[in-house]
């Protein structure tokens, strides 16, 4: 069984429940928790979810790649103090959406993207560890950083962290390891104005006056792919949705 079809209702304990639930939880820095939060306001608006999906967002400002690799990071018990508000338990977590970066990258490429990827696997680890029951990881990369006018992540490295993303999930396959299952989430990179072949462009609208952090705009752009991403993709729609 695919681990996709893993994925069912469980009780507090980790045990299948018919009334229990589906946990999806996001991971990662500042960026992803204001992504993630107006997904979950998006999801509010309409009927498309699955009644037993619950959604926590574990995401947390200024807790960038190099801090939350750690196992004994105090980021962790800020997730676990999420998850305690939502009412579920680590047992019912089954799905996570990570999205992570290394804070002031200066290395250039491919170095800051190999850290990033070795951070990346490194947490992947410390998922599987705290979270029993999960099953599956969707990773992101970076939205547009060019018009940043901090160090914090600028482009290229920005755009650079895809070929983390990218490596991380060839050296799962490599090495067929399947608990959990590591895969893309939603690519979420365009280049500015210039943008992508589905219409996607990145202004400065969409950004906060640091042009990293973004804006309201650009945090609703992030909560559409990721609800298309999970109404649509076939590692998802089935316990992601009301009506698959």
């Amino acid at each position: 069984m695919s681990s996709a079809g893993l994925v069912k209702p469980l009780a507090r304990s980790g045990l299948p429940s018919p009334t229990g639930q589906i946990v999806l939880l996001s991971i990662g820095m500042s960026n992803a928790m204001d992504e993630f939060g107006t997904f979950q306001n998006a999801l509010l608006s309409t009927n498309v979810a699955n009644r037993r999906l619950v959604t926590v967002n574990g995401a947390q400002a200024g807790q960038d790649a190099e801090l939350i690799k750690n196992p004994n990071a105090t980021y962790w018990n800020g997730v676990d103090s999420r998850l305690q508000s939502a009412g579920v338990t680590r047992n019912q977590v089954e799905a996570v959406r990570l999205k992570e970066a290394v804070a002031n990258e200066s290395l250039g490429f491919p170095q800051d993207a190999l850290r990033l990827q070795t951070d990346l696997a490194d947490i992947v680890t410390i998922l599987g560890d705290r979270f029993p029951e999960l099953r599956l990881v969707y990773v992101s990369s970076r939205t547009y950083g060019g018009y940043a006018v901090t160090p914090l992540n600028p482009e290229p490295f920005a755009y650079e962290s895809g070929f983390a993303v990218k490596w991380l999930i060839e050296n799962r396959i490599k090495a067929n390891t399947t608990q959990p299952w590591v895969g893309w989430g939603p690519y979420l990179w365009t280049d500015g104005l210039r943008g992508r072949r589905d219409g996607l462009i990145w202004t400065c609208d969409d950004v906060l006056s640091d042009g990293t952090h973004p804006s309201r705009s650009g945090r609703q752009k992030v909560a559409d792919l990721l609800l298309q991403f999970f109404e649509t993709d076939t590692t998802a729609r089935s316990w992601f949705l009301a009506n698959p």
